[in-house]
């Protein structure tokens, strides 16, 4: 029983050095969303990669092209939602090297969840600066980028990475074990 103990006090404890990803992808994020407030608000777009990319100051009372826009609300449920669904997954997640790509995936996805979540519950709208410029695309933010390439990541390690037994530990899997066993 007493190692027993010790063992999860372990894994716990190399679960906490991985909160390094979150403190810093929100700072980010945060840290350069001021700037944007700052310096961007009431001025012209101004030009990063000629007139590819540019810093265009944007607040998104909505989702991606502004889609649902004044559903702040719905947002914030919809978000903490699945910052508790990653956070319980990564609380689930083994503490060995093998997971380590995905503990890292998980915690940018949730950092980037935390980063729009705080400022749709402080500002009511997120706070958008970066523009693609050459084609159709929404204005975005660190938070964004951490969600889009988590999200990204996330599916490679899925079909590419990971056995589906060896993530078992998540519910969407188990239903790999039951069809196994009935076999």
């Amino acid at each position: 029983m007493a190692s027993e103990v010790k063992q999860q006090s372990n894994t716990a404890m190399r679960k906490l050095y991985y909160l390094w990803v979150p403190i810093i992808l929100v700072a980010l994020d945060q840290i350069t969303k001021i700037w944007a407030r700052a310096s961007l608000r009431g001025h012209q777009p101004v030009q990063v990669i000629g007139e590819y990319v540019t810093f265009t100051y944007t607040e998104n009372k909505g989702a991606a092209w502004g889609m649902l826009s004044g559903r702040i609300n719905f947002f914030v449920i919809i978000t903490a939602l699945m910052i508790v669904a990653f956070l319980w997954i990564i609380a689930k997640t083994p503490s060995v090297g093998r997971y380590r790509p995905l503990l890292i995936t998980l915690l940018s996805i949730v950092s980037g969840s935390l980063g729009n979540l705080w400022d749709r519950i402080t500002r009511k709208a997120v706070t958008d600066f970066i523009s693609f410029d050459v084609i159709d695309f929404p204005i975005f933010n660190v938070a964004d980028i951490c969600l889009t390439c988590g999200f990204v990541v996330l599916a490679i390690l899925i079909i590419f990475y990971y056995k589906e037994e060896e993530l078992s530990f998540i519910p969407l899997f188990k239903s790999g074990d039951k069809k196994k066993s009935e076999q």
